[in-house]
Order: C-alpha cells, then sequence, then structure tokens
C-alpha cells in the first residue's frame, strides 16, 4: 500500500505533465501547423465592394497568412492606385482630368487593362467601351450626384461626342496614353475587379500557392483543390432581387468566371426598368430579355470585359458573338413575367465537366455576381 500522500503526488505530476503536453501541442498549432479544415479564408473591402480568398494546401502558418494578407493588400491597393476614377492621385484620375490631347505617361499595368479592353471593345462593335462615363452619369448611374430625370435626346448626342473607344491611342512602346477630345475620361470599373482578381492570383503564385479561390465583387478565379481533394466549387446567382439565391452550381477549376447582370442595379422611369448598363453605341440603357450573362476564361480580367460587352448586345447579338469567338458563356433570358430561359454555348458545357451538384448545396463562393 502507498505511503500517505504519494497518491496525490503522483496524481499533480501526471496534472502537471498533462497541462505541459497540451501546452506544447497548442505552440506547435499555433505556430508551426497548417490551421484544419479544407482551406484558409481572408476577406477584405475594395474597389467599393467585398473581396474574399481561400487558400489551401500545406504549410499555411501565422507567418504565411500573414503574407498572404499582406499579399493580397498589396495587389489590390496597386490597382485602386493606378485605376480608381475616386482617387484623385491614381492615373487614370490625372488622366481624366487634364485637357491635353496629347501623350500622356501611364504605367504598363493600365496600359495592359486597356490593351484588353480596346481588343474586347473592337470584336464585340463598340459595346464594350471604357470611355462610355459620361453617358453612366447623366442616367445617374456614375460617380456624380444622381440623375433628377433621365437625360435629353440632345445631352445624349452631346455627350456621345466624348464617348468611343477609337478615341483612345494607347502606345505601350513608349508608355503613353492620349485622348481625341478634351473632355473624354476613362473608366475601368467594369474589368478592374477581373484585373484585380487575376493580381491576386499572381500574388499568391509568387508566394508559393497553387490552391486557391480568388472573388472580388463577384468575379471569380480557382487555381488547384481544397486540402480535402475536391474542385472548388462556385454559384451563379439566379436574377432576383434577393442575395444569395442559387441558380446553378459548378466547379471550377484553373478557370475564372465574371457575371454581368441588370437585376439589381436599376430604377424605375414611367414604369419602365431603367438598367444601370449603358450601351455605348447609342447612349440609351439595354433594353432587352437578357437577365445575366456568366463568362468562364483563363483569365478574369478578359471574362469581365466580356461579361459586360454580351450584357449589352443582349441574349441574341451576344449569344452569336460568344458562338463566334469561341467563349464559354452562360446566358439567362427572361420569358415572361416570373420565367427564365438558360442558353450556354458548347464551349460553356464543355469546361463544365462535372455533373451538377444539388442545389442546395452550399457553394464555396456565394456566386460571380453583379458588377
Amino acid at each position: 500500500m502507498p505511503p500517505p500522500g504519494a497518491l496525490n503526488r503522483r496524481t499533480q505530476s501526471l496534472l502537471i505533465a498533462g497541462v505541459a503536453l497540451l501546452l506544447c501541442f497548442s505552440v506547435y498549432r499555433l505556430y508551426f501547423a497548417s490551421p484544419p479544415g479544407p482551406y484558409v479564408a481572408f476577406s477584405g473591402k475594395t474597389m467599393g465592394t467585398t473581396w474574399n480568398v481561400k487558400v489551401a494546401g500545406d504549410g499555411l502558418g501565422p507567418d504565411a497568412m500573414r503574407l498572404i494578407g499582406a499579399g493580397i493588400d498589396t495587389a489590390l491597393d496597386d490597382v485602386v492606385g493606378r485605376m480608381s476614377t475616386w482617387e484623385k492621385d491614381s492615373e487614370l484620375s490625372r488622366f481624366n482630368a487634364t485637357e491635353s490631347t496629347g501623350p500622356f505617361s501611364v504605367s504598363p499595368p493600365v496600359l495592359e487593362v486597356l490593351g484588353v479592353a480596346q481588343r474586347v471593345s473592337l470584336l464585340s462593335e463598340g459595346a464594350f467601351d471604357v470611355t462610355v462615363g459620361p453617358l453612366v452619369d447623366a442616367w445617374g448611374f456614375g460617380s456624380q450626384d444622381p440623375a433628377p430625370s433621365p437625360p435629353s435626346q440632345a445631352t445624349l448626342q452631346r455627350l456621345l461626342g466624348r464617348v468611343g473607344y477609337r478615341g483612345l491611342d494607347l502606345n505601350p512602346t513608349t508608355g503613353h496614353l492620349a485622348k481625341s477630345h478634351p473632355g473624354m475620361r476613362v473608366d475601368v470599373s467594369a474589368i478592374a475587379k477581373g484585373y484585380g482578381v487575376d493580381r491576386v492570383g499572381e500574388a499568391l503564385e509568387r508566394l508559393g500557392h497553387r490552391d486557391y479561390l480568388v472573388e472580388v465583387g463577384g468575379e471569380l478565379l480557382a487555381r488547384g483543390r481544397r486540402n480535402d481533394g475536391r474542385v472548388w466549387r462556385v454559384a451563379i446567382e439566379k436574377p432576383s432581387e434577393e442575395v444569395g439565391t442559387l441558380h446553378r452550381v459548378l466547379e471550377l477549376h484553373d478557370r475564372a468566371m465574371a457575371t454581368s447582370g441588370d437585376y439589381r442595379n436599376y430604377f424605375e422611369a414611367d414604369g419602365q426598368r431603367v438598367s444601370h448598363t449603358i450601351d455605348p453605341r447609342t447612349g440609351q440603357p439595354i433594353r432587352h430579355d437578357l437577365a445575366s450573362v456568366s463568362v468562364i476564361h483563363e483569365s478574369a480580367t478578359w471574362a469581365d470585359a466580356w461579361a459586360t460587352a454580351l450584357n449589352v448586345l443582349g441574349p441574341e447579338a451576344g449569344y452569336a458573338l460568344a458562338e463566334a469567338q469561341g467563349l464559354a458563356v452562360h446566358f439567362i433570358v427572361r420569358d415572361g413575367p416570373e420565367g427564365f430561359e438558360n442558353r450556354s454555348t458548347p464551349a460553356f458545357e464543355a469546361v463544365v465537366e462535372a455533373a451538377q451538384p444539388d442545389p442546395g448545396t452550399r457553394s464555396e463562393s456565394p456566386s460571380s455576381t453583379l458588377e
């Protein structure tokens, strides 16, 4: 029989050893081990919207997570610093403020984005146009105060003289940008979020991460897989004023996706829906039955621009162009007061290889949402 007090001493020793072991395990988990779960999530705000990034893989300890967060912030802040029309000191704001039609020095990233924009403008015959800003403002959807009433035809004709992608002259060799009209200005809001997504992806790649899902304002880029081996799953929203209603859940693997629609940002005038999407060729809001268009592409920059262009063109001309260009696109078209018709290009169905998950299954990203 053990002497008096021995049992208590033994119990105390075991308790101390257990606490020490638990403390060591906690220190290991805190400073060395990767967090449990299929990914690590990061989030924040940028460009007047939100961003969400999910990173999978090994070695995602606190130091790696701090580097990832800093890399994301740096990438997005750089885009804003160069291309925001709200920041007065950005490159594009300074270009817009000048009335000179001579060469204006801009950085390679600005020329890269405008190069993609000009290409999509050309292929869509002007349906996409980064000089459309004055018309957007006139209809009350821009950076200025909301319009008290729809603009007159005379006002639109005057503003159309300041709009047109052909009036922009890009010179990547010299690093200059020029405009043909002193009042012309550039607004890349219909492509900048996609570009920001691509830049975040590049930042993650430089840090050695190959498995991630990046989302900025609904524009998406998926690379690799989650820690549990599953491909990233995303959703296209149902055209509805209710946020988060799913239309279609799909797997996105090493691709980007962007969506453009008219079902949330609009106002009513004389009983008619006035969309925030303005046709740069006419100065008028779009009035067709296309509710939403989602584009899958290798680049979020290109997907973002194409989604806007096809949304302007509408269900018929947009589908014809998407098919001719071999684009992977899904159209949701209004069919009566409550119904919708779904149209996908052959390229879209080819990219979406997996069978459709159960509609009630939660996706990894809320959707490729509106601009």
